[in-house]
């Protein structure tokens, strides 16, 4: 029987299956296996209950007392029936061929697999080669999906058959956990796509600096996304790019938070995001499949977002543009640039050895009039001078810089250093910029700090409102901003020194009488008490003579 468990207990089932992989590589590598299998996992069993409940008109009532091997049996008797395939391609996007299925495979390992001749099977590492590319194969969708998936490198095992024992492990610690149940067959619980987030979160807790790579701490995400949803209707839905997109949880949050902040629909969500690792890329497709993101709604691409623009800006502009990209980053700053249309307007090019406003840049490039951008940056944009003292200025001129909101240090896996956000918009009707300094408000957690609930609403309100908070916000007038020549160094608007409250000399002079007065009383019962002792050994009693006199002289003082 298949198990069910809560959101808790299958975050750790699917998290402690990667045990037998840890030992071998470390968490950066593992985690392409684990979360590929449990992602092969997911597209199987989804393809065995969709043609089981083809097949059975009863079998949503009956699921329950069905094991695994039973829906790929249903399904395996009816592989050759044409119209059930193309149908279930159709629903699906994807084919799997039965003895390519996970429950063909787990039986496989668990010794009850057999031929169509009816010997028995045993499991070689090529039948879960052979099954990747068979997904891969049966649409451009799942392309390259599982390149990752290193299933003959050496360190699984030194041989095919240590190989598949260690990828044995992982299939048998996951074979029995009900990962449609999680889903839905309607795609509206996202518990199995919140647990994909969590072992990404853990992946990337264990991974250290690595995990810069692929992962933006989930309360960073959260507070980006919603800022740029601050004041935002979008009932009909609405367009959302992260040209920097990692795994693609940053761009997920629009789903979650879409309804409750902006009255959208979250199926309504149209996805575009850009990332130039190829293992990372596939990281964020199959998030997006988890989080039951339809396919005609997600636009991803791997490339890299600086040296061709995409997506073609006759294609679509962007309600909301989101991003956090590596900080400081070299790039070609080619003088090529100077002429396209994301830089022209500047005049200069972001520095060589550092692209932090090349990628806001583009990304501001395809913002809607209407829409807004939320990007974190090191601090270094505030106030770096040369060209990027220039764009900083443009921006500035043009009102197109809304806030600055300064971050608490050791928030991300990949850095200590503490970080800024900048916000964004087109066509402002003023180029007031609130600067917010919200450094201070976070949790200690055992390796990073933490953005708490009330921090990031804090710091939501103070952003919406737009007005100055003692020791906390500012809201500059251009004047102001021109006046510290385009500065936006966050110390120079919001003054968050707290002066020492001023000593009362008397109360301390009171103080100081008060203790000598119960040292002396202290003294003197020390004196007597001294005086009482006695011993027959005359040296200890010349000591004692003097201990006594030393202190009879110091209170005579």
């Amino acid at each position: 029987m298949a198990e069910t468990l809560t959101k808790t207990e299958l975050e750790h089932a699917l998290f402690s299956a990667a045990d037998s992989l840890r030992s071998k590589m470390d968490a950066n590598e593992y985690k392409n296996y684990l979360l590929g299998i449990i992602f092969y996992k997911y597209l199987s069993d989804k393809l065995l209950y969709i043609a089981a409940e083809s097949l059975d008109p009863n079998f949503i009532d009956d699921r329950d007392d069905l094991p695994l091997d039973k829906w790929q049996k249903m399904y395996a008797e009816n592989a050759d029936d044409a119209e059930l395939l193309s149908d279930l391609k159709a629903t699906l996007m994807y084919l799997i061929s039965p003895e390519h299925t996970f429950t063909y495979i787990f039986n496989e390992i668990n010794g009850e697999a057999r031929t169509k001749d009816g010997n028995l099977k045993t499991f070689q590492i090529s039948d879960l080669a052979d099954a990747f590319n068979d997904i891969e194969s049966t649409s451009k969708d799942f392309d390259g999906l599982f390149k990752d998936v290193q299933l003959y490198s050496q360190k699984l095992g030194s041989n095919a058959q240590k190989q598949a024992d260690t990828i044995s492990e992982v299939i048998k610690s996951i074979g029995k956990i009900n990962l449609i149940e999680q889903d839905d067959q309607n795609n509206k619980n996202d518990t199995l796509g919140d647990a994909y987030e969590y072992l990404i979160r853990e992946f990337a807790s264990e991974s250290g600096k690595k995990a810069g790579e692929f992962y933006t701490p989930q309360k960073v995400s959260e507070l980006l996304t919603k800022l740029t949803l601050v004041g935002k209707k979008y009932p009909e839905g609405m367009t959302v790019y992260d040209p920097a997109m990692g795994s693609g949880s940053l761009l997920l949050n629009f789903k979650k938070y879409i309804k409750d902040f902006a009255g959208g629909d979250p199926n309504k969500v149209i996805y575009y995001g850009q990332e130039i690792n190829i293992s990372t890329f596939n990281l964020a497709r199959m998030n997006m499949i988890l989080h039951g993101v339809d396919s005609g709604n997600q636009h991803l691409r791997q490339g890299d977002t600086l040296d061709a623009d995409w997506p073609p800006i006759s294609q679509t502009m962007f309600d909301a543009v989101v991003m956090n990209p590596p900080y400081s980053l070299k790039w070609s700053a080619n003088k090529g640039f100077l002429q396209d249309p994301r830089f022209s307007p500047y005049g200069v090019l972001a520095p060589k050895s550092k692209a932090d406003y090349a990628f806001l840049l583009h990304g501001f490039y395809h913002l809607k009039n209407t829409g807004t951008m939320a990007i974190v940056l090191p601090h270094g944009v505030l106030f770096r001078g040369a060209a990027e003292g220039k764009i900083r200025k443009k921006l500035l001129e043009n009102g197109s810089i809304d806030a600055v909101i300064g971050l608490p240090a050791n928030l991300f896996y990949n850095t200590s250093i503490p970080t800024v956000i900048l916000v964004l918009k087109k066509n402002k009707e003023n180029r007031d910029v609130i600067f917010i300094d919200a450094s201070k408000g976070f949790e200690k957690k055992k390796n990073q700090n933490e953005l708490r609930e009330e921090d990031i609403q804090k710091i939501l309100d103070t952003y919406e409102k737009h007005e100055d908070v003692e020791r906390y916000a500012h809201l500059a007038k251009y004047d102001e901003i021109e006046e510290n020549d385009f500065n936006l160094n966050i110390p120079r608007y919001v003054d968050t020194f707290i002066p020492e409250p001023p000593v009362d000399l008397k109360k301390v002079a009171s103080d100081l009488h008060d203790t000598n007065v119960e040292i002396e009383k202290n003294q003197k019962e020390l004196v007597g008490m001294l005086k009482e002792l006695t011993s027959d050994d005359s040296d200890v009693m010349d000591g004692l003579d003097a201990i006594i006199k030393e202190l009879e002289a110091e209170l005579h003082e």
